[in-house]
């Protein structure tokens, strides 16, 4: 897991729990608040996991280009 992937994964748990903090006293600023980082997160988490995909995409290319 990258670094990139790490932060989205805790954005995304912060974002749920305000999500739900907000769902539970009424507060739809902080609702949206916790929305919008979840959704933040698992962009940002995405990108790690692609990123980190391309680059076991090239080591894989890189290796069988040597052989």
């Amino acid at each position: 897991m990258t670094t990139q992937e790490t932060r989205g994964t805790v954005k995304k748990l912060t974002g749920q729990v305000k999500e739900a903090a907000g769902i539970v006293t009424g507060d739809k600023k902080l609702e949206q608040k916790g929305a919008k980082q979840r959704a933040q997160g698992e962009l940002e988490q995405n990108i790690g996991k692609l990123r980190r995909k391309a680059g076991e995409l090239a080591d894989t290319v890189a290796d069988a280009i040597k052989e």
